[in-house]
């Protein structure tokens, strides 16, 4: 076999080598266009350095999981994926019979003690004090009676007509009336006379104890009760009618989830080779797979303060798995309406100096 090898000029061995390096250059510049998957930190397209990453959509108050105070089963979830909801709306309920019932006893305890405070206060009927009265003119003459009748036999016994017994029973009479007026008007006195300070004081005190413990059981029956915090939507449901929710600190159990998507915005993984290049207020715009190459428009409000590793993962075969990002905050523009979670890649211009950077 004979291999026959054609020599080229000395002279066109210079175009040679630059025709390669421009092909080589061409694809290096599509590859990195920003239009383009992103798989690099930094490109540069149409005069312009632009820094990209990988970002998810979320709404503006990011995702809010409402949850219950309490543990227990819930009674009703009043809302569904979609739903708009206000702040303070009831979204959920838990069974809370007999709470109910508690804050009733509780009412009706507080409505018993005020009326025995008003009766310490306002003290007797004027009926009652007419009975003491009375009482205690009736025993008067009872003991004016007995008195007399004391006196009388004294003398007769003085005189030896009757015996010692006979006038003895009368010296007992007349005790016995007489104890029992000092008590007609120990009673009266008693009757008319103004509320202690002590009396008022105790009556007070116990009023005020079923305050406290109505106040209790309402505070208890409201958190069964799950309210939304927040104007905005129902993003997901993780719970239904008749299931059990948990209260606890290691394992969240949300009812619902909500978030305010008045306004979106775009968590973005920016590499830690890149953070110094990025600046608040920096234009930047979002593309995703699913909208093609539509660009949606924003602008940076929000640069971190610590690296942390990757949130989001892209499907790129080159992926570093351990690079450590710095989260950056794209907020888009009024208007753009986006799937909450949607992955995207993100584009911020880094040429921009911060004095031109909208507010």
């Amino acid at each position: 076999m004979n291999l026959k090898f054609r020599m080229y000029p000395k002279q066109w061995i210079p175009a040679l080598a630059a025709a390669i390096i421009a092909v080589a250059v061409t694809l290096a510049v599509t590859s990195r266009h920003p239009d383009a998957k992103a798989a690099t930190s930094s490109i540069v397209a149409q005069g312009a350095h632009y820094t990209s990453g990988p970002g998810a959509v979320e709404p503006v108050s990011e995702d809010i999981k409402v949850g219950s105070e309490l543990s227990g089963k819930l009674r009703s979830v009043l809302v569904e994926e979609g739903d708009h909801v206000h702040a303070g709306q009831v979204v959920a309920v838990l069974v809370n019979a007999d709470l109910e019932a508690q804050i009733q006893t509780s009412a009706a305890l507080v409505n018993q003690r005020e009326a025995e405070l008003r009766k310490v206060v306002n003290g007797a009927r004027d009926q009652e004090r007419r009975q003491a009265y009375s009482s205690v003119q009736e025993s008067s003459a009872v003991f004016e009676n007995a008195h007399a009748e004391m006196d009388r036999h004294n003398q007769l016994f003085a005189q030896g007509i009757i015996s010692r017994e006979d006038n003895e029973r009368y010296v007992r009479e007349f005790d016995v009336a007489k104890a029992q007026y000092d008590e007609a008007k120990q009673h009266h006195a008693l009757i008319d006379d103004k509320p202690r300070e002590e009396d008022i004081a105790a009556a007070q005190a116990a009023l005020e104890l079923s305050r406290a413990q109505l106040a209790q059981a309402q505070a208890v029956y409201e958190k069964t009760l799950i309210r939304s915090p927040i104007d905005g939507i129902v993003l997901r449901k993780h719970h239904r009618d008749g299931e059990s929710v948990s209260n606890s600190s290691t394992v969240p159990d949300p009812i619902v989830t909500i978030g305010d998507n008045s306004v979106l915005r775009v968590r973005v993984d920016v590499d830690e080779t890149e953070v110094a290049k990025v600046r608040v207020g920096q234009s930047a715009y979002v593309i995703a797979d699913a909208y093609g190459q539509q660009r949606f428009t924003g602008h940076v409000v929000r640069v971190g303060n610590e690296l942390g590793r990757k949130n989001i993962r892209t499907d790129e075969p080159t992926e570093k798995v351990d690079t450590k990002i710095l989260e950056t905050l794209v907020q888009l523009d009024s208007g753009v309406q986006l799937p909450v979670g949607l992955r995207v890649d993100a584009y911020i211009n880094t040429d921009q100096d911060r004095a031109s950077n909208r507010p």
